[in-house]
């Protein structure tokens, strides 16, 4: 069997089953987010919270493609790396708040699991220690944003992301900008599928392969897993229905499978060797999957 075929459809698997288990998770996830009160918005049903959200991602972005202009590469470093603690830090306290009886011990229990995990991506890179704790901070961040958004809410951020996400990436391609300057840093903040066994985050990155000229890894932002994921999780919590599996009900069903349509069509642009912009097919997928399964549950 030729190599080159095989290795070609690699993200055909791995990444949409990244995506589902992503997905899974923050359902998972999104009962303890709810017991220990994590929203990140009070009002889960207005519609000022996407443009809330909006306006800090794009100070946030605005931010750190300063930085980038001005070579201030370490200090991106040390923002990501403090962003990553906190988020990490909200994820754990979930996990044990309802666990350890005591908030003393569940405290430095939460702020040890967290130095240990943000030490662990940034002392030792590896691109499975990066996708494993990446699976683990996408999840919670879709589940704490999916408990804070109600389902129109969360479908006009996705409307709003995907045009963002096709504007920064095909006219203004101040994105590709941002994504290049962060992929030189090896900031644990996207996942990596190797394309050999032999594959080092570490010492390759995934810039040229020296032998012929081809990326030594695929990669998929974490945004593009938390976006999808985020629906999943408010379609779970305030529409209601049969839960199937005790998991998920019908509109949270289709929204998860619509988002691995619009991967399989993400995936087939980006064997272009082109930059693609991952949002407009994911966020249009899940969308018009949450809206099948909506439909449905009236027949359910």
């Amino acid at each position: 069997m030729d190599t080159s075929n095989v290795k070609k459809y690699i993200p055909f698997i791995v990444m949409p089953a990244f995506l589902v288990i992503v997905e899974l998770g923050s359902l998972a996830l999104s009962l303890p987010v709810q017991v220990a009160h994590l929203a990140a918005f009070q009002d889960p049903e207005s519609v000022a919270n996407p443009f809330i959200f909006m306006a800090i991602l794009l100070g946030f972005t605005a931010f750190l493609l300063v930085l980038i202009k001005y070579g201030r590469k370490n200090l991106i470093a040390w923002v990501i790396g403090i962003s990553i603690f906190l988020t990490f830090a909200y994820i754990f306290w979930a996990l044990v708040d309802n666990v350890l009886g005591n908030d003393t011990v569940a405290v430095a229990v939460m702020l040890i699991l967290s130095v240990l995990a943000t030490l662990l991506l940034y002392k030792y890179p590896e691109w499975y220690v990066i996708d494993l704790l990446g699976l683990l901070l996408a999840a919670g961040v879709a589940s704490i944003f999916g408990v804070s958004l109600g389902t129109v809410p969360v479908i006009l951020l996705l409307v709003i992301l995907a045009v963002y996400d096709a504007i920064s990436v095909y006219k203004t391609k101040h994105m590709i900008t941002l994504a290049e300057g962060v992929i030189d840093l090896k900031t644990p903040i996207l996942f990596v599928i190797p394309k050999k066994r032999d594959y080092s985050f570490i010492r390759e990155g995934i810039g040229k392969l020296a032998d012929g000229g081809e990326r030594a890894a695929f990669i998929i932002g974490m945004g593009d897993m938390i976006m999808p994921s985020m629906l999943v999780v408010s379609a779970n919590v305030f529409c209601g229905g049969v839960k199937y599996f005790g998991l998920f009900n019908l509109p949270a069903l289709g929204a998860i499978i619509g988002s691995v349509a619009g991967l399989a069509v993400l995936l087939h642009f980006v064997m272009s060797g082109r930059p693609q912009a991952g949002l407009p097919p994911l966020n249009g997928g899940t969308i018009i999957g949450f809206l099948v399964g909506w439909a449905l549950i009236g027949f359910a």
